[in-house]
């Protein structure tokens, strides 16, 4: 039986990470064709089998499983010895998120510092774009963790329910006065504003759920299919010219612009729920850990 190298137990530990040859090489930057040498070449040291290869990827074996807990732990006291005498850290493993537009202030900075705390190695690359765009990263493995504003049907991603908001509108201070009542805006009240949506490019589920609703309630949804992104500052100039109204969270309340208002929906009518999603196929465990912390921010 030959000696393990630190870099053999490292592919390892990948590969049984990410759950596949390929997601692991491009973490691991090296070819496919290299990992899976190196990844035969310690079971052969071994003469056991570590991996099982299938059509969905790659798991560990119950042999493999066991020495995945073990490379983990020396692996970790490898890295912490090699910083403790070289004062140098070994290049931390990357995450890549997917936020979009939006996003409550509040929860991705709570669950990283979680995730800091369980894996301080653990390197976070924040990428804001629309749903869609993070989801088609997402199956391109461009991401680690997509948050959509709707919920794939798609087997092979797993989701958990990250943010649930109940929507409220902004309008000006005049049109505030005319429409709002002490529970807040009846959102048939708004019928003759234009909303300022979003295009439907960017998450159709959720624009077709919204336009449904502001179309029962007698509101006109003209098409927006080829608008680009619509940012704070267009919402709040037109609802400054007190002709249009914009969804918004209540995160939106604080602070405004003179002249602009925020109520809430009376029987919050439009909910807005953002989905935390991954492959389920991923065996990472700083992924793990994220996930764990943005469910527990849903309920």
């Amino acid at each position: 039986m030959g000696r393990m190298e630190i870099r053999e137990l490292r592919a390892f530990v990948a590969v049984a990470e990410e759950g596949g040859m390929s997601a692991a090489a491009r973490r691991l930057h090296v070819s496919q064709s290299a990992l899976s040498q190196t990844i035969h070449s310690l079971e052969r040291q071994l003469g056991v089998q570590l991996l099982v290869r299938d059509y969905a990827g790659a798991r560990p074996t119950e042999t493999g499983k066991r020495l995945l807990e073990e490379a983990r732990a020396l692996l970790d006291h490898h890295d912490r010895a090699l910083t403790a005498i070289t004062g140098t850290a070994v290049a931390a493993a990357q995450l890549r998120i997917g936020v979009p537009l939006e996003f409550p202030p509040d929860v991705l900075p709570a669950a990283l510092a979680q995730l800091a705390t369980a894996h301080p190695s653990t390197r976070v690359e924040v990428r804001h774009s629309s749903s869609a765009a993070q989801l088609a990263a997402l199956r391109e493995r461009e991401l680690d963790l997509a948050l959509l504003r709707y919920r794939p049907a798609d087997l092979a991603l797993d989701a958990v329910l990250a943010v649930t908001e109940a929507m409220g509108v902004i309008i000006a201070a005049a049109r505030s006065a005319e429409t709002a009542g002490p529970g807040g805006v009846q959102l048939h009240k708004l019928s003759s504003l234009t909303w300022i949506g979003f295009p439907r490019s960017d998450a159709p589920p959720w624009h077709d759920q919204v336009t449904a609703i502001l179309r029962g309630h007698g509101i006109d949804t003209p098409s927006s299919d080829d608008e680009g992104p619509v940012t704070s500052e267009v919402k709040l100039a037109a609802v400054g010219t007190g002709r249009a109204f914009a969804l918004a969270s209540p995160s939106w309340a604080q602070p405004l612009p003179d002249g602009i208002r925020w109520h809430p929906l009376v029987g919050d009518p439009i909910v807005r729920r953002t989905w935390a999603v991954w492959h389920a196929d991923s065996r990472r465990r700083d992924l793990a850990i994220l996930v764990a912390a943005l469910d527990a921010t849903s309920g």
